[in-house]
């Protein structure tokens, strides 16, 4: 099912099909990386954000199966989805969220993989790799979006918990950077963060994700077939 088939209840009512997230926007994550953030060829954190782009191909419906490489695993990155409401473009912080339509839940699948600052397309863009909630939540009934309390549970255990991230760029700074060398469109989704430490699976798992306010999703991962994404 693409994106762009999707209805919801709050404008712009439909998706666009576009789906962006942001890497290292929480400051543990940044941490974790040591000296690594000084190492040639970039000698230092980031000074805008690391984006990288979740295709159509990506798009998976709650319930339906979970492809994971075979012999490998999966990085759970559960986070909350911006649904851009109006078009947004050199966006100050101040004001930034009004042209938020709602938020949703969005889980980035990916496989783990070390280059931290030009993600892999590979590793971010294979076939079912972002799974997206049914339920888009206006964004008044969201409300702090950053500091939904978000939980990942595994074959029912609790792999991942987390409340207010010390995010390195909010969702309204986030907006504003992003708007400074791109438009985004209505319907376009922008994933807030993604918070450290998420939990890594392989296949024959069920994968829980609630996020306070926004409900939960839940999927069953599978091997993938050989040859197949």
């Amino acid at each position: 099912m693409p994106l762009s088939a999707v209805v919801f209840d709050t404008p712009p009512f439909r998706y666009s099909g576009r789906v962006y997230g942001v890497l290292h926007n929480d400051r543990a994550a940044l941490a974790a990386l040591g000296s690594a953030v000084d190492a040639p060829p970039y000698k230092g954190a980031p000074r805008a954000p690391v984006l990288y782009v979740k295709p159509r191909n990506t798009w998976l419906e709650p319930g339906a199966p979970v492809p994971v490489p075979a012999g490998g695993e999966l990085e759970i990155g559960a986070g909350v989805g911006l649904v851009i409401g109006r078009a947004a473009c050199a966006l100050g912080a101040e004001g930034a969220l009004a042209l938020v339509s709602g938020a949703v839940i969005v889980v980035d699948l990916s496989v783990p993989h070390d280059q931290w600052y030009r993600p892999q397309i590979p590793a971010k863009a294979r076939d079912a790799s972002c799974v997206v909630g049914s339920h888009v939540v206006p964004r008044e009934a969201a409300g702090e979006i950053a500091s939904l309390d978000v939980r990942v549970f595994v074959d029912g255990e609790l792999r991942h918990a987390h409340g207010p991230v010390d995010w390195v760029r909010p969702p309204a700074r986030l907006l504003a950077d992003v708007t400074d060398f791109m438009t985004l469109e209505p319907g376009d989704l922008l994933i807030a963060g993604i918070a450290h430490g998420a939990p890594r699976v392989g296949a024959g798992r069920r994968v829980v994700v609630e996020v306070e306010r926004l409900g939960r999703v839940e999927f069953q991962t599978m091997a993938s077939r050989e040859g197949a994404a």
